[in-house]
């Protein structure tokens, strides 16, 4: 089933193309992209449009595996917003881990990750049986090599692998064993990476508990509306979570979704909300979250939502819940 994602990796994967001497139009043709799109920083797409991408680049780079490898080189922890941050907050490796594995949906992956678990070794299993031969290998080359920087930049270090098996073809292992620093056994059944288990305890060097836990209920948030999709209202929800405090005026994210203001108006209303309920909806559950959390004060979570003044704040949450958000807050925390 096709879900929706960031166009960052597209942007990603369609200039890396053009470096490789495919033209930006040859990589986005039918996948319904348009060009301008890739500047458009907080554009979402389906899955779908993004394999179509990946379809392309594939049949004109001449060795997809080596592309694929070099490809994931360019996926840093900042490209993945809300669950890089929490990836890079968690106390230990262990926890970074089990957090990445299980916000899998929030990132450009289109391998599954499991992590499995041995007396002595750690596995990260990457099962990609579910994608098309022709992109397959490109995606479990380039999926693997990502996980690869994301763990580096969590450590400054690679950590050492005791052993790799990749569903690949073989050929000459240099250029993966510059990466992970092993030599792989290629043409394996499954692809794996193993590492001492004591390792998934050691604490990373940028862990905040306090910014985990708020980021992890992001992710949830995030996750939870890209599940739910009900046409225009959905979308637009799941655009205005993207990045709180900074939310898109109706004409900006009609502008995103090639239509008029009136047709958005007009689509939304077939659906029984409009832009304000939507913003108001979207604002409510992130305070409420916030205020449960006990993390933030009222002044700052006044300002994430995007308030230029804290009565401004507390006046919409009255209207919202009949209460203060101070109220609210000591009832939670009672309760």
């Amino acid at each position: 089933m096709s879900t929706l994602r960031a166009i960052t990796s597209v942007r990603l994967q369609a200039a890396y193309g053009a470096e490789q001497g495919v033209p930006v139009s040859v990589a986005l043709a039918g996948s319904g992209i348009d060009a301008a799109m890739l500047n458009q920083a907080d554009a979402t797409i389906e899955s779908a449009q993004e394999l179509k991408v990946i379809e392309n680049l594939c049949a004109h780079l001449d060795d997809p595996v080596s592309h694929g490898l070099a490809m994931g080189q360019r996926y840093h922890l900042s490209s993945y917003g809300v669950w890089g941050f929490a990836l890079l907050s968690s106390p230990t490796f262990g926890d970074a881990i089990r957090l990445g594995v299980r916000y899998l949906g929030l990132t450009f992956a289109f391998v599954d990750v499991r992590l499995q678990e041995t007396r002595d070794n750690a596995v990260l299993v990457l099962e990609d049986a579910g994608l098309p031969e022709a992109v397959r290998p490109y995606l479990l080359a380039r999926d693997a090599s990502a996980i690869m920087v994301i763990q580096e930049e969590l450590f400054s270090l690679r950590v050492p692998l005791t052993a790799l098996r990749l569903r690949l073809p073989d050929r000459d292992p240099a250029q993966v064993i510059s990466l992970f620093g092993r030599e792989p056994v290629f043409d394996s059944a499954v692809s794996e990476a193993a590492f001492a288990r004591g390792l998934l305890d050691m604490p990373l060097p940028q862990a905040n508990p306090v910014t985990a836990r708020l980021c992890e209920e992001q992710c949830h948030q995030l996750l939870v509306q890209r599940h739910s999709r009900g046409g225009t209202a959905a979308r637009l929800r799941r655009r205005l979570l993207q990045r709180p405090g900074h939310f898109p005026s109706l004409e900006t994210l009609a502008e995103e979704l090639h239509m008029s203001p009136r047709t958005l108006r007009r689509h939304l209303n077939r659906e029984g909300t409009g832009y304000q309920e939507l913003l108001d909806e979207v604002r409510r559950m992130l305070a409420e979250q916030w205020l449960t959390l006990g993390i933030l004060t009222l002044e700052e979570i006044s300002e994430r939502l995007g308030y230029s003044e804290l009565s401004n704040f507390i006046h919409a949450f009255r209207r919202w819940t009949g209460q203060t958000p101070a109220r609210y807050r000591r009832g939670r925390v009672a309760g």
